[in-house]
């Protein structure tokens, strides 16, 4: 990896420490539905501060804001300016905030210019859009983006965005990109990237409900790893991380088996469960989020029950309430 200004080798270091002492959370954009219709949903900015607060308070490594989870692809940038103002403005220094920047590089590069206006210190280049591209596209996407901010950019690989090895390699060449978060789970050709790139690269999991994949991972060097269910059930992703660094396989498989496997089980039975599930989780537990916004619809009365049911039991095997 080219050398780094301070401020971004800052922000390596402050990301590595958080890494290793807890998740990285992914909050939830808090809507209010005052708009009528099914998911036109408003932003309510005073409620996104309470439940930010509120996750701060639970250690989390890093927060990782308007990202998939917080719905950054239904953010106009108006509300994009807000919700990262507000969660920099919370964490208040405490854990490092990175925010979510997407599209084409040139609309990237826009919502990278607010964030970093807003003080964020790192951002997450979530999967361009709709179309795919050649290794020497998705490469050249990153130069674009990292010629236009000052902020860190961590390159994510899902759906259509996949690095080679050749690629990883100009990746960590390219001044301010530190990392690489994955959502592909290919084992056998991530442990090669990782090899492939400088030591000091930064790697996440970034599976669907990571702590599924989180041993998997694990073995090949790649400890860190977001987590949905910190945005409901800090408590019981707070549990498993502490199992699964402490090595205390028992209480891993306890969870996976009672709690984390199910979830993956019912977020499958609907298109957009692996957010609107959450938020709906979140409501459950009294959180201030509010609903999903177009195009995705909260979960249907009878997978929120089973999600109710399925949290009580996620919530008891740690010893924490519903409430």
């Amino acid at each position: 990896m080219v050398a780094l200004t301070a401020d971004a080798a800052t922000t390596v270091a402050r990301l590595r420490d958080g890494m290793a002492k807890g998740v990285l959370s992914f909050p939830l954009t808090s809507f209010t539905g005052e708009r009528g219709e099914p998911g036109g949903a408003a932003l309510d900015l005073p409620a996104f501060r309470d439940y930010l607060a509120a996750q701060i308070e639970t250690g989390p490594g890093a927060l990782f804001c308007a990202c998939g989870t917080g719905e950054f692809f239904s953010l106009d940038e108006d509300e994009y300016r807000q919700v990262i103002t507000a969660s920099v403005q919370e964490a208040d220094g405490r854990v490092p905030v990175v925010a979510g920047i997407g599209y084409g590089w040139a609309q990237a590069a826009r919502f990278a210019r607010i964030a970093e206006e807003a003080g964020a210190d790192a951002a997450l280049v979530l999967p361009h859009y709709l179309v795919k591209a050649p290794q020497t596209g998705l490469v050249a996407q990153l130069r674009q983006i990292a010629a236009r901010t000052r902020l860190p950019l961590i390159a994510y690989q899902r759906d259509q965005v996949a690095f080679g090895v050749d690629s990883v390699r100009e990746l960590a060449g390219i001044p301010g990109v530190i990392g690489l978060k994955d959502g592909h789970s290919d084992l056998d050709r991530l442990q090669r990237l990782k090899l492939a790139a400088p030591e000091d690269f930064l790697f996440f999991n970034g599976a669907a409900t990571a702590e599924v994949q989180a041993r998997q991972y694990a073995s090949i060097g790649i400890t860190a790893y977001s987590s949905a269910v910190h945005a409901f059930a800090p408590e019981i992703a707070n549990a498993f991380f502490a199992a699964q660094r402490d090595g205390d396989d028992a209480a891993v498989e306890r969870l996976l088996r009672g709690f984390f496997v199910p979830l993956v089980e019912l977020r499958d039975r609907g298109t957009g469960y692996a957010v609107s599930l959450v938020k709906a989780a979140a409501r459950l537990r009294g959180r201030p989020v509010g609903p999903v916004r177009a195009p995705l619809m909260d979960p249907g009365p009878d997978d929120l029950a089973a999600l109710e049911e399925l949290l009580a039991t996620g919530l008891d095997l740690v010893g924490a309430t519903t409430r």
